[in-house]
């Protein structure tokens, strides 16, 4: 059964959830439709995946009342620099064919335009287009500068997150200031899969490395939203819910981490971003 966390704005949001990334129009209907029957209520996707009009068509024919599903996206970089962001949900809205979004986020912190951003997002967020709003790939003096600004923080901080990759000081920032951390491809896209640790783990556990991998991060007050277009990796990421790691596994699944990021820099950011400043 998908649990959920609690949002610094009173808002539920699920633990797991179905990553929208890569997945094409020929994959969404299937893969949402698994997910839904294994227990997902939360679907991410972004303009930037170019799959925001499959993903809302195979969400719509769901059968599952608008109120008990969250759907995020996210403003991409040239709407920032354009200054476009409510353009820019207008499109996203029409293209997932719904009339408000649970999470709207700023997909990059692009410099000089995420705090004019984010105030855009707070007269949307009034304005009843989106329920909560947050960001990605933000570190904890980005955050500061927006709780400066504008006296709160973020709903929600989703970044890259698995045993390879765990950047505990930044995590520990936002939890200890109410804001709920998700993490994008918290499967490490494969690479912790074939771990000896997690092999082990799964063995001991009766689960699978990957189930391991994700209820580490759940076990943590972490939501995830591992995608996939495989219907039976759908629904075995979807039992995670069933069993919990021990304390002394926990803090062995801790000390893997090894800094290791799969997910790429924007091009147009590569110049202004690395990869330390997204664990800052």
């Amino acid at each position: 059964m998908n649990q959920t966390i609690i949002l610094n704005n009173s808002m539920e949001m699920p633990l797991l959830g179905l990553g929208g990334y890569r997945i094409g129009e020929q994959d969404a209907p299937a893969a949402v439709e698994t997910a839904v029957s294994s227990g997902y209520r939360l679907f991410d996707t972004a303009p930037v995946y170019k799959n925001e009009e499959y993903i809302g068509r195979a969400v719509s024919r769901c059968k599952i009342p608008r109120g008990k599903l969250f759907i995020t996206s996210k403003v991409w970089n040239n709407a920032q620099r354009l200054g476009d962001v409510e353009g820019a949900l207008e499109r996203t809205l029409e293209r997932l064919r719904l009339s408000y979004l649970d999470l709207f986020l700023i997909h990059w912190p692009v410099p000089g335009c995420y705090l004019n951003t984010w105030e855009a997002m707070m007269k949307l967020q009034e304005k009843g287009y989106v329920r909560s709003i947050g960001v990605s790939n933000f570190n904890s003096h980005q955050l500061k500068e927006i709780k400066e600004s504008f006296g709160i923080y973020p709903a929600v901080n989703q970044m890259e997150v698995h045993p390879l990759c765990y950047p505990r000081h930044l995590i520990e920032f936002c939890q200890s200031n109410g804001i709920a951390v998700q993490a994008y491809a918290p499967l490490g896209r494969g690479a912790y899969l074939d771990h000896d640790v997690l092999c082990v783990m799964g063995i001991k556990y009766a689960k699978t490395p990957a189930q391991i991998g994700l209820r580490w991060a759940v076990q943590k007050g972490i939501a995830v939203i591992p995608k996939s277009k495989n219907k039976e990796h759908i629904r075995t990421n979807a039992r995670i819910f069933d069993f919990s790691i021990d304390p002394e596994d926990m803090a062995l699944l801790d000390k893997l981490n090894e800094d290791y990021h799969t997910a790429s820099i924007p091009e147009d950011l590569q110049d202004v971003i690395t990869y330390a400043d997204l664990t800052r």
